[in-house]
């Protein structure tokens, strides 16, 4: 019995590109440089590696991703990224405001890499629970 993953809700690898999966790789794009200089920092190089490579590969995905968006998808994609700029700076706020209230100052480097990670998921699930509706 042949099942059809497209019927079925599944993901499929020939997925149509969207703006909002565009403005969640770039998201992690940017989460993933912000963490760099942490572990920096720390001295954890073989993390340093992997992080380094795994981010040149998201931006490669992004740049596919961007060349297979359609022109009104592309349109849409300022207010995208402006909801997700606000995203990172309440996440960075959030988790700011935590680590004074709670964990006490654990330096900047960890500030910003849990702020933006906080911001992206704020983003994502913004995307899922309302999400940015089309020109159409």
């Amino acid at each position: 019995m042949d099942r059809d993953p497209a019927a079925e809700g599944g993901l499929i690898m020939g997925a149509t590109p969207t703006p909002e999966r565009f403005s969640l790789l770039l998201g992690l794009a940017v989460v993933m440089l912000v963490t760099l200089p942490r572990y920096l920092l720390g001295g954890h190089q073989s993390r340093l590696t992997l992080l380094g490579v795994a981010l040149v590969v998201v931006i490669g995905v992004a740049l596919a991703h961007w060349r297979l968006l359609a022109d009104e998808a592309r349109r849409r994609l300022p207010a995208l990224l402006r909801r997700l700029a606000v995203c990172l700076v309440a996440g960075v706020a959030l988790t700011a405001g935590w680590q004074l209230l709670a964990a006490g100052w654990q330096g900047w480097a960890i500030l910003v890499s849990h702020g933006a990670t906080l911001g992206l998921l704020l983003h994502a699930l913004g995307l899922w629970w309302k999400p940015l509706e089309s020109s159409e």
